[in-house]
C-alpha cells in the first residue's frame, strides 16, 4: 500500500493507558434548541471503543448517529445542553477547555465527512491543505502515498474539483489520519460514492486500521456496509442504542426487532423482483417530543401495552450483547421469523407492449460533447443507441463520469445531443425525478404550488386542479393538509414523494429517474421504489431509473444497460445481466456490492478520463481478461448477442449466450 501512516511521526505515542478504551461514552444526553423548542437528540447513550476496533454505528436518519460522533469529536454548538460524559483518548470532551479540546482533534482524532468537496477548500491546492495537517509538503507526499492515489506527486498540484469522488475522499482520509490519531469518526464516508469507489474506500479504512492501530467509529445507514469491515455493531433509534454486538451475531441473530426491519428493508441481489420491498412502516419520531415509552413501538410488529409506559433499559442477552427491548431475544427472532415483515403481496404484472408499437424511448447513435477549458472537449456520450419499450423499465448502472446522468438529461431535452437523435412517444413530454429532492423543489413554493404548476396549460379549472391534486397526493401516499407546507419543513422521504407526484399529476409517457433512492435510508428507499413501481404500473409509464446500485437496478428494471466511459457495454433482461454477467466490468460492479456476509471485492484503478479516452475498449486499463487488441486504436467495440436475444455485450472476449 506504500509508505506506513505511522513512519510520518514515529515519536508520537498512545495517550490510551494499555487495557483502557481509546473512547467511552456514559450515559450521554445531548438536546438542542431550535425555534424555542428543545431537540432530544441523544437521550442516555452510553458505550465504548477498544483500541484498533473498529465500530459501525448503524440507524435511520434522525436517530443520532452523526450527533454522537460530533460528540466524540467535541464539535457539539455552544449552546447545546449536554448530560453525561465523553472521554476520548483520557480527554474530556465535554467540560474541557476549548484549547485543549482543539490539541486532541490535532493530535488524537481524525474525521472523515461524507461530502469531501463541502470539506475541502475549493481555492486551494490538495497539497496545501493535507500539508496544513501534515506539516510539510514532504509529509503531504507520503500521506497521499499511504492512501493509495495514484501519481500523488502531480495530484498535490490538483484543485478539489480536479479529483473525482473517489480521490477526494482518500485526501480527507490523508487529512484524518496526518496526525497518527488514536480514535477516527468516519461519517457516511461512503454514501455518495459507486460500489466499486465504496468498496476500495473501506478496504482502504481497514487497512490504515491494520498499520496504524487507531480506532474507527463507521457511522452508516446501509448494515450492508458496516458488515464489511466492522467488528461490532451498535444499532442507534431516536437518540437511544436499541442493540449492540459483535458484528457476525447482530447480523445472524438480531435480537431487536428495530435491527431485524433493518435488514429486512435491505436490497440484495436475492431480493425478490416480483414483490413488494419489505419496509419499515411509519418513520423515526420527533426529537422534539419523544415517546414516553420505547420510541419504536409504533413501528413495531411485537409492541404491547407495557412498551408505551417507560423507555426498556438496554440488558445483556449474551457475551458483548445488548438489546433494549422488554421482550426477550429468542422470542422477538422468532415471532418476527413466523410474520415475516417480507410482505407476500405480489406487483401485477407490467404490460411491456408489443415490438410492432412506437418504442416510448428511441436512442440512436447518440454522442455529447462538451467544449470545457481551452479547447478541450469532453466526450460524455460516445454514439448510444437505446430503445425502451411503451411499459418498460430500464436500468442505466456504471460509475460517475459513465455517462448515465448526460443520458438521461439529453432524452429529457435538458441538453442537446451533438450528433444522433432522440425520438419520444406520447403527448406530454417526459418528466424528471433527481436524486436530491430538496435542490429540485423551490424551496419558497408550497407543496400545493409546485404540484399546480404542472397543471397551468391544461384546460382544468380551479376547482379539477384541486382534484388532481388531492388525487396525486393519495396515490404517493402522502396527506392532503402536506399542500401548505414547504419542502424545507419535509423528510427526505417526503420530499422524494413530492417530487413523483408533481412528476405525475399528468402522467408522462415516460419517467426519468437520476438516483432518486441513493441518499435516502434502506427503509425509504424500498418505500419509494414500490411507489415508482406502483406508479409505473398505475400510469402505464416507461421508466429509465439511474443508479449505481445494481440491487437497485435488478428489483426496478426489466432490462440493465451498464455504462462506461459513455458507451453501453451491457445490456439485457435484469436477471440475466445480473446474475449471469458477461462484460467483466459487470462482472466488477456485482462484485463490489456490500453484502452481509461476503466480502467485496476492489475494482482497481479509476475510469479514464472522458476529456481523452483510450483507444478500443475503454475498460481495457482496468480489465484482467484484457488482451494486445483490447487496446488498438482501430478497434470498434460493438454490442453483440446471439440473433434474437436482447442480451448484448461490447467484448471482444466474450459474448452473450
Amino acid at each position: 500500500m506504500g509508505t506506513a501512516v505511522s513512519e510520518i511521526d514515529p515519536q508520537r505515542s498512545s495517550t490510551t493507558r494499555a487495557g483502557e478504551p481509546v473512547a467511552s461514552v456514559g450515559d450521554l444526553h445531548v438536546t438542542f434548541q431550535r425555534n424555542g423548542k428543545d431537540v432530544h437528540a441523544l437521550r442516555g447513550v452510553s458505550l465504548s471503543i477498544a483500541k484498533g476496533e473498529i465500530l459501525g454505528l448503524v440507524g435511520e436518519s434522525g436517530s443520532g448517529k452523526s450527533v454522537l460522533g460530533f460528540s466524540m469529536l467535541g464539535l457539539l454548538p455552544k449552546k447545546t445542553d449536554i448530560r453525561g460524559s465523553v472521554r476520548v483518548a483520557g480527554s474530556d470532551m465535554v467540560k474541557g477547555e476549548p484549547k485543549a479540546l482543539r490539541k486532541v482533534r490535532r493530535l488524537d482524532l481524525g474525521a472523515i465527512f461524507q461530502d469531501p468537496m463541502t470539506s475541502l477548500n475549493p481555492t486551494m491546492r490538495i497539497g496545501k491543505q493535507v500539508a496544513e495537517a501534515a506539516g510539510s509538503e514532504e509529509a503531504a507526499l507520503r500521506l497521499l502515498t499511504a492512501v493509495g492515489i495514484p501519481e500523488p506527486k502531480r495530484r498535490l498540484r490538483a484543485y478539489p474539483h480536479e479529483l473525482s469522488g473517489g480521490l477526494r475522499q482518500r485526501v480527507m482520509i490523508a487529512i484524518a489520519i496526518a496526525g497518527d490519531p488514536e480514535l477516527i469518526i468516519a461519517d457516511e464516508p461512503t454514501t455518495a460514492l459507486d460500489v466499486t469507489v465504496q468498496a476500495q474506500v473501506l478496504r482502504l479504512l481497514a487497512k490504515l486500521r491494520d498499520e496504524i492501530g487507531c480506532s474507527i467509529v463507521l457511522i452508516t445507514h446501509d448494515l450492508g456496509v458496516a458488515a464489511q469491515i466492522s467488528d461490532r455493531i451498535v444499532v442507534l433509534y431516536a437518540g437511544r442504542i436499541a442493540e449492540i454486538g459483535p458484528t457476525a451475531a447482530v447480523l445472524n441473530t438480531a435480537a431487536h426487532p428495530y435491527t431485524i426491519g433493518l435488514l429486512r428493508s435491505r436490497l440484495t441481489l436475492e431480493t425478490s423482483r416480483d414483490h413488494r420491498l419489505a419496509a419499515l412502516a411509519g418513520v423515526v419520531p420527533s426529537p422534539i417530543s419523544p415517546l414516553p415509552g420505547c420510541a419504536f413501538e409504533p413501528r413495531c410488529l411485537l409492541s404491547t401495552p407495557d412498551c408505551t409506559t417507560s423507555p426498556p433499559d438496554p440488558i445483556s442477552i449474551g457475551p458483548g450483547r445488548v438489546s433494549a427491548c422488554i421482550l426477550p431475544a429468542d422470542e422477538v427472532a422468532a415471532d418476527l421469523g413466523s410474520r415475516s415483515t417480507n410482505t407476500v403481496e405480489q406487483f401485477p404484472s407490467t404490460t411491456v407492449h408489443e415490438k410492432g408499437e412506437r418504442p416510448a424511448v428511441s436512442v440512436s447513435e447518440v454522442t455529447k460533447t462538451f467544449n470545457v477549458g481551452r479547447g478541450g472537449k469532453l466526450h460524455a456520450l460516445r454514439g448510444v443507441s437505446l430503445q425502451v419499450a411503451q411499459g418498460e423499465s430500464v436500468a442505466l448502472v456504471g460509475e460517475s463520469g459513465s455517462g448515465k446522468s448526460t443520458l438521461l438529461r439529453v432524452i429529457a431535452a435538458l441538453e442537446t445531443a451533438t450528433t444522433g437523435s432522440v425520438a419520444l412517444a406520447g403527448e406530454v413530454g417526459p418528466q424528471m425525478v433527481f436524486q436530491d429532492a430538496g435542490a429540485s423543489l423551490t424551496p419558497w413554493l408550497s407543496v400545493g404550488e409546485l404540484i399546480t404548476e404542472r397543471l397551468r396549460r391544461t384546460t382544468m379549472s380551479r376547482s379539477q386542479r384541486s382534484d388532481a391534486v388531492a388525487e396525486v397526493l393519495q396515490r404517493v401516499g402522502l396527506p392532503l393538509d402536506i399542500t401548505k407546507s414547504r419542502a424545507g419543513q419535509l423528510s427526505g422521504g417526503q420530499r422524494q414523494r413530492v417530487s413523483l407526484a408533481r412528476a405525475t399529476v399528468v402522467p408522462p409517457t415516460v419517467l426519468l429517474c437520476d438516483e432518486p433512492t441513493s441518499a435516502l435510508d434502506v427503509s425509504l428507499a424500498a418505500s419509494v421504489l414500490n411507489l415508482i413501481g406502483d406508479l409505473r404500473r398505475t400510469l402505464d409509464m416507461s421508466v429509465v431509473f439511474v443508479t449505481h446500485d445494481l440491487s437497485v437496478a435488478r428489483v426496478v428494471a426489466d432490462r440493465v444497460a451498464v455504462m462506461y466511459l459513455g458507451r453501453i457495454v451491457e445490456i439485457g433482461p435484469a436477471d440475466d445481466v445480473i446474475a449471469r454477467p458477461t462484460h467483466p466490468y459487470t462482472q466488477a460492479l456485482v462484485d463490489s456490492i456490500p453484502d452481509l456476509g461476503r466480502e467485496s471485492r476492489v475494482l482497481a484503478g479509476e475510469p479514464a478520463s472522458p476529456l481523452s479516452p483510450p483507444p478500443g475498449c475503454a475498460f481495457n486499463p482496468r480489465c484482467p481478461i484484457a488482451v494486445d487488441t483490447c487496446a488498438d486504436s482501430q478497434l470498434n467495440v460493438r454490442l453483440e448477442g446471439v440473433p434474437g436475444n436482447r442480451h448484448q455485450v461490447a467484448c471482444i472476449e466474450r459474448k452473450a449466450s
